[in-house]
């Protein structure tokens, strides 16, 4: 049985940009010392984010800590040969992979974000042929400009990249925006999901939720892909696209629970009856995290739809770089289940 990370990551660096087309140039992100020392890509004559990947996150817990041992060409694709190594260590056949930088919004022009996409797509293309087809990849599109995104999509679905990301807020968009319809329709037809990673592009919402106390990811990122999740089931967007596989990933599986009680409490005042099977009918997987109460989890989700992943190149509480092999040790799900979580159920999402 091949066994999938359903969720690992790319660290973007200065070598990222030197697969943009020539024409693209003008564009590149520069690296820029901020006044605490601290690296910063400068895009647009704004800083965007650390360079060179997310800041350390100390503390947290004994697998962060572990995760924070591997060696930094790994991490970054400078050592592509030893990152495939270390993934046999791991026991890890496959890696998907989601990028850095993208969490957040990365430019405010649509040209710009053109020229970004197809170097960072060109980067990952070139990741996938060196690695024996072991490093999949799902693609960064310009989605403001569709034509672009959709030629873009077909692009990448030749090189490898087996998903499209969508933060759950793009701008002003949520996932169910008719605006996406042409992307979802190209893509079902291309047998390549959507994977809404945590994230997103909304600077209004992104700042207010910064005042939380503790850097604002938890409203911003991982409360928006629960209500995204929400969205589709409540919209039926199945309906339109039948065949259009949606992934909600690095969010855990926890609120899967959650929402399916309120949906069920919901949608009854509405006349409406909830599928039994809410995940599989509405086309929808979750990534799960090792410390989500499993056994509760399956009896809301499932056991089709559930996928895990590492978050290789993270250092942050959804970091477990040996993710894999902890929940197969665990022992409080069959074995059977683990398997499927572990393979056929990314295979499946992924097109694999």
């Amino acid at each position: 049985m091949a066994v999938i990370d359903s969720d690992a990551h790319v660290i973007e660096t200065e070598h990222t940009w030197d697969f943009m087309l020539p024409s693209d140039s003008a564009y590149r992100p520069e690296i820029v010392t901020g006044d605490d020392g601290v690296d910063y890509w400068m895009i647009e004559g704004k800083n965007r984010g650390r360079a060179r990947g997310p800041v350390a996150a100390k503390g947290i817990s004994e697998n962060v800590d572990r995760h924070m041992e591997v060696d930094e060409s790994k991490r970054l694709m400078e050592d592509i040969p030893g990152r495939l190594a270390h993934m046999d260590e791991l026991g890890i056949d496959v890696q998907v992979l989601y990028p850095t930088m993208y969490i957040s919004r990365m430019c405010d022009k649509p040209d710009t974000e053109v020229a970004l996409s197809r170097g960072y797509n060109r980067w990952l293309a070139n990741i996938w042929e060196q690695s024996n087809n072991r490093l999949r990849w799902t693609a960064m599109l310009p989605i403001e400009t569709m034509d672009e995104a959709l030629n873009e999509l077909r692009w990448s679905a030749e090189h490898g990249a087996c998903g499209v990301t969508l933060r759950s807020l793009e701008n002003d968009r949520i996932v169910v925006d008719p605006y996406y319809y042409p992307l979802y329709q190209e893509a079902e037809r291309l047998n390549i999901p959507i994977t809404v990673h945590i994230g997103s592009s909304n600077d209004h919402i992104n700042e207010v939720f910064v005042k939380d106390g503790v850097g604002g990811t938890f409203g911003r990122l991982r409360l928006m892909s629960v209500a995204a999740a929400h969205m589709l089931v409540t919209n039926r967007l199945v309906d339109q696209f039948p065949k259009l596989r949606f992934g909600f990933i690095e969010a855990s599986a926890q609120w899967v629970p959650y929402v399916i009680h309120d949906l069920r409490r919901r949608l009854a005042t509405r006349g409406r009856d909830l599928e039994d099977n809410v995940l599989s009918a509405y086309n929808i997987w979750v990534t799960l995290q090792t410390d989500d109460d499993l056994p509760y989890v399956l009896k809301y989700a499932g056991e089709d739809n559930l996928l895990i992943g590492t978050d290789y190149g993270h250092q942050d509480q959804s970091s477990e770089i040996e993710a894999l092999r902890l929940i197969r040790d665990n022992g409080d799900v069959d074995p059977r289940v683990i398997d499927k979580i572990l393979g056929d159920n990314a295979k499946t999402f992924y097109g694999i």
